[in-house]
């Protein structure tokens, strides 16, 4: 038996000079490892993806995190505020992709980045620096530490609705890797997961949605060994291969 196909948007990335489609490993190695589906990465630009094309293959999708910021033009949000951390690039195959995706039942995965995608794919905005927003505390990693420091456990959230039923806790520690967050949460999310200062860290689509989650934390990392993560990434596997053309 094939594995069903999860989509991954790549990012864009300048090496020396040349332009490159990349996506990190850890988030198709959870697909392909934790989901037991096959990750297809995708390239962004001008040309080099269908939005439609994609839509027909895909059995899921992910929608990885990635250091750079979806560009406020997209919600209203005024000037970058860093604009050299901007992928119009992405941006623009992305949020078309999520409304196809949304509209058509494709099972959805969106974290970090692709939770703030997903949420302005939708109608939602964003906080450009949720740090220097009045009330909110300091969402970024620590700078210059070893990655299993950066991606270790950071902060509780508080789970309600479905999310809860699924992760069978009303609390979970996750780790904090995010400049931006969200500020009015798009029409048809609900939120699901709150930090203690609040902030959104989790929405979940529409009731009949085969799978349709954002989460703001980053369960790819050491998803294996992680209940939470795990849990998650077989939910979300298990329904890409109940998808139905």
């Amino acid at each position: 038996m094939t594995r069903p196909i999860v989509v991954i948007p790549a990012c864009t990335k300048v090496i020396d000079g040349d332009t490159y489609d990349a996506v990190g490993r850890k988030y198709a190695a959870a697909v392909a490892e934790v989901a037991e589906c096959q990750p297809l990465l995708v390239p962004v630009g001008p040309g080099l993806a269908d939005v439609g094309a994609i839509l027909e293959i895909a059995d899921g999708i992910l929608l990885s995190g990635s250091r750079s910021n979806v560009a406020p033009e997209h919600y209203g949000g005024g000037e970058p505020i860093l604009p050299d951390r901007l992928d119009p690039l992405r941006d623009a195959f992305t949020l078309p992709l999520i409304r196809g995706a949304v509209e058509r039942n494709t099972p959805l995965f969106a974290i970090c980045r692709g939770f703030q995608e997903l949420n302005v794919a939708l109608g939602g905005s964003l906080y450009q620096a949720v740090h220097d927003v009045d009330g909110h505390k300091d969402h970024r990693a620590q700078p210059d530490v070893p990655l299993e420091e950066a991606y270790g456990p950071n902060h509780p959230v508080a789970l309600s609705g479905k999310l809860r039923d699924w992760i069978g806790k009303d609390e979970i520690i996750v780790n904090s890797l995010h400049w931006q967050g969200v500020a009015r949460l798009a029409d048809g999310l609900k939120p699901e997961a709150f930090a203690e200062d609040g902030l959104i860290e989790a929405a979940r689509g529409p009731d009949d949605a085969a799978f349709c989650l954002g989460v703001q934390w980053h369960p790819e990392w050491g998803a294996k060994a992680n209940p939470v993560s795990a849990s998650l990434f077989r939910r979300f596997g298990a329904a890409a291969k109940g998808k139905t053309s």
